[in-house]
Order: C-alpha cells, then structure tokens, then sequence
C-alpha cells in the first residue's frame, strides 16, 4: 500500500515543505533531499527563526550623553551620561577642573552652548513651570539637579537616578544642555539658585 505523507514545517519558519512517498512504514524517496538534507535545512531555518526572536524581543536601551567644555578662563571639563531605566533617567557625570566644594548643576532649556558665558542655553529646563528647588523638594525644576562636590583637586562624580527626567516624550533632555555653575546652588533662591556664572557648557544627544 502506498501513501504520500506531507510534512509542513512550523509557519514562521517559511511554510517548506516536504513530499515523500511510504510504502509499508518505509521511506521510498524523498523530493530532491536526503534525510540529512531535510533534517539539515529544518534545524537551520529554526536557528533563524529562534535568532530573530531572540533579537526582537531584546529592549533598545536609550543613551545620550553630554560633553562639558569650559567657559572662557574656566577649566572645567567632563561627560555626562544619561540612560534610561524603568525607574527613570540614570544620571553619571564625571567632571574636573573644578575648584574645591559646591557647583551648581542643571539642565537648561537649550541645547545651545554657542554663547561665550552660555547665555544661549537659556533658562533652567522646567516643563511642569515649578519654583526652583532641590531634587527632595516638593516643588523643583525638572532640571534642578542639585550640586556637583569637588574634592581637593578639582574633580567631582554624581551618580543617580531622577524620577522627572526622560529620553523622550515630554520631558526629553535630548537637545537640551547640562551647565555647571561657578557657586553653589542654595536650592532656594529664585530663579537658579544663586549659582553664579556659567563655567561649563555640554549639549545633550543620543547616544
């Protein structure tokens, strides 16, 4: 007794498919391949198919950066890296030239270092219009990060993570800036803290 048997393989690997005849439970010929071959090409296209699940289920983490460059007569350097997180926005900033203690740090509206004292980055990056704060305070800009510290030669490191900032949608920082301020941010005075002059400038892209 003979009998044609089709085998399909799973859709999403391409719907290939096979035609081979039995005759008493036994395989007389299979079209054009070989057992190895068949067996071959359908481990090989599900390789694929499980690598492209692989690859599409895998989340585009997004990144941007900020690069610092000094004012004139400032010597003050450094990157800032944004990445975001379920939790929020990780900020990293790792900064020198600085002289020893407190600096203020924001985000300012523009992406616009191009002033001599930066002028062109406009005011602190504020889109829920809040009085100026600190980060714990009830009511802050979204780019009141507080202050940088330097240690006695000049460098400082922040590292956490704001809850008011993102890398898209309302509160994006991309194409926006990071400043860093020659005073130390009261996290009261209004509108910027009492920071003094603008010493360094970085504006902020996708990484």
């Amino acid at each position: 007794m003979k009998r044609t048997v089709e085998v399909r393989l799973r859709p999403d690997v391409q719907s290939i498919m096979f035609l081979f005849s039995m005759n008493q439970g036994k395989i007389m010929k299979i079209s054009k391949f070989g057992m190895l071959g068949v067996a071959g090409i359908a481990m090989f296209a599900l390789g694929i198919a499980k690598g492209a699940d692989s690859n599409s289920s895998q989340p585009t983490t997004l990144k941007a950066v900020a690069e610092l460059k000094p004012a004139k007569n400032s010597k003050v350097k450094g990157t800032v890296l944004f990445v975001q997180e379920n939790a929020g926005v990780h900020v990293t900033a790792e900064v020198t030239g600085l002289t020893p203690g407190e600096h203020g740090f924001h985000i300012h509206e523009k992406g616009d270092c191009s002033a001599a004292d930066f002028s062109s980055a406009g005011g602190h990056f504020n889109p829920s219009h809040k009085p100026h704060g600190g980060m714990e305070s009830m009511e802050h800009h979204a780019g009141d990060l507080g202050n940088l510290t330097a240690d006695a030669t000049g460098k400082a490191h922040l590292d956490f993570v704001s809850h008011d900032l993102s890398l898209d949608g309302t509160n994006s920082v991309v194409g926006r800036s990071v400043i860093v301020h020659a005073n130390r941010d009261d996290l009261v005075s209004q509108p910027a803290g009492n920071a003094g002059p603008r010493i360094a400038c970085g504006a902020i892209e996708l990484k």
